[in-house]
């Protein structure tokens, strides 16, 4: 049969109507709808690798998996590869056919499918091989079809172990949940465990992945790293702790690793199936340097810990010594949240009556590094018990709310309390206000704390932290410093930009000594406001 004569190759299984209509749809969308970002060369060579495919090895014996192939990218190359150990071992264009088994690479997008299918005949009847054979090879080798839902024979099903497969290797879609569309979405989720909450749809490519690797298989994806750290990736991070390791990470932040610019924070994870204790793994930073960490930088219940390089072991360091903020003596909490900002943050000349005013901090006041009030207060609908005001006693503040009363009520809070219409989300706690606190900005490149006296309140993306133990100079002096800093790269994800979100369940990690416990010497350098004496004392105690 003549290769252009040949059908396309399809492995998706049987799935109902909706399922089957909404892939159909995904196989002939654009590159964007589809997720697909294409990898570039030199990154494709050094995840082949660091995987052990090379010519070194008598590759023929291996079964490598690309799961999307897209222009082919990984799937050429290792082609490239494998064809080189075979002809270097002896074989020959008319025993081709014995590499068969030796690749598999699955691509739903009909287009690139047919493609890359060109692209390998075409270099494969350059060596000689016969068109006929060529063809064999290329249709046996691609599959057209999705990969969470195809079967790729003998016991490749989801709902088998691994199809025993050497290597798999790629970059899965970035798709996010909004553009999958609601019935793939939920046959996906049916199928895969670790697809749950917020989790985009690399979660279930990194299942099946590692599900189809054979004893001793190899996995290596350039993907995103947001799944070591958030609430959604540990399901993945506990099915990795039950039968494989986290061999090699490598952050790849401060390079392109695309082919385009895409807003992303990559990285290659190389993952192995394998029962044997966990030797630690090797990390490689932005610089550029390796480093060795051991299994306790990935525990299977807790977010993982592998950017640190030599920071992690102080980190334990300190995690073994002291207790976290809260236990020492300290309360962290997040600013108010109207859900309407437009009509309830106004400026302080609103024609409501005064009391109904509450004095109101933003991010954008702080981030000089001290206050600088911009006058926008909140339109406060609880009085000073923290009960909702009655708004006869408020002719002013009723007229206001409303004339806004259409947008208000549009809000969730509202639809779930029709007669609280006009609250804000979150309750205003009227002591907070005249509490002595120190404010945190939730994105910043660099620690901005920042005390207030006692005369503001916080907008909901400014953190705050009181205490009854610490004085407010002395703890911030801790938040200003590398330690806060340490704790902070280490337990919260990183943004564009290489800001960190400085969260409540992030600032509640950090570690303190409790204030009674410290040497009087210590405690006065720290309460003194100085920086000098603050650096000194904090490397005494923390061991900077």
């Amino acid at each position: 049969m003549d290769y252009a004569e040949r059908p396309p190759r399809d492995a998706l299984t049987l799935v109902r109507p909706e399922v089957h209509d909404a892939l159909e749809g995904l196989s002939r969308a654009g590159a964007e709808d589809r997720g697909a970002v294409f990898t570039r060369p030199e990154v494709v060579r050094r995840m082949l690798d660091w995987l052990g495919y090379t010519p070194e090895h008598d590759l023929r014996g291996f079964r490598l998996l690309e799961p999307c192939f897209g222009g082919g990218e990984f799937l050429l190359e290792a082609l490239e590869r494998l064809l080189a150990a075979h002809f270097d071992r002896g074989g020959s264009a008319r025993n081709a056919d014995g590499l068969e088994g030796c690749l598999r690479g699955v691509e739903l997008h009909r287009e690139s499918h047919g493609q890359v299918i060109h692209k390998v005949i075409n270099r494969l009847a350059k060596l000689g091989i016969t068109r006929r054979l060529a063809a064999h090879l290329a249709h046996t080798w691609l599959v057209q079809g999705d990969f969470l839902l195809a079967d790729l024979g003998g016991n490749g099903s989801p709902a088998h172990g691994g199809a025993g497969f050497t290597h798999v290797v790629g970059n899965p879609p970035y798709l996010r949940l909004e553009r999958v569309p609601p019935a793939l979405l939920a046959e996906y989720r049916r199928r895969y465990p670790t697809f749950r909450h917020r989790a985009d749809l690399y979660v279930p490519f990194f299942e099946r992945g590692l599900r189809l690797l054979a004893p001793g298989g190899r996995l290596a994806y350039l993907c995103t790293d947001r799944w070591m750290k958030n609430r959604y990736g540990q399901p993945l991070r506990r099915l990795i702790a039950e039968g494989y390791r986290l061999e090699r990470y490598a952050d790849l932040k401060g390079e392109q690793p695309f082919q385009h610019a895409v807003t992303a924070y990559p990285a290659v994870t190389v993952i192995t199936r394998a029962e044997e204790p966990h030797p630690g793994t090797e990390v490689a930073g932005r610089e550029g340097r390796w480093v060795r960490v051991g299994p306790e930088a990935t525990p299977p219940d807790g977010p993982w810990l592998l950017e640190l390089g030599a920071g992690f072991e102080r980190l334990r360091e300190w995690e073994r010594r002291f207790p976290a903020l809260e236990e020492a003596g300290c309360r962290v909490g997040i600013g108010v949240a109207s859900g309407a900002d437009a009509v309830l943050v106004r400026p302080a000349d609103l024609d409501v009556e005064e009391d109904r005013k509450l004095p109101l901090l933003l991010a954008a006041d702080v981030r000089s590094g001290s206050v600088a009030w911009s006058g926008r207060v909140l339109v406060n609908p609880f009085d000073a018990e923290g009960r909702l005001v009655d708004l006869a006693r408020y002719p002013r503040l009723r007229a206001y709310l409303e004339a806004h009363r259409p947008a208000l009520e549009r809000r969730y809070v509202a639809r779930k309390r029709p007669e609280q219409w006009f609250r804000t989300l979150d309750r205003v706690d009227p002591a907070l206000r005249h509490t002595p606190k120190l404010l945190i900005p939730d994105l910043a490149g660099r620690p901005i704390v920042v005390l207030e006296e006692g005369r503001y309140y916080p907008h909901h993306n400014l953190y705050w932290v009181t205490s009854s133990a610490w004085p407010l100079p002395a703890l911030q002096a801790v938040l200003r410093s590398p330690v806060a800093a340490l704790f902070v790269r280490a337990y919260s994800v990183e943004m564009r930009g290489g800001y960190h979100r400085y969260q409540a369940q992030t600032l509640r990690r950090i570690r303190l000594p409790r204030w009674p416990e410290l040497p009087e010497e210590i405690r006065r350098d720290l309460a003194s406001g100085a920086a000098r004496l603050q650096q000194r004392a904090l490397a005494r105690v923390y061991g900077l």
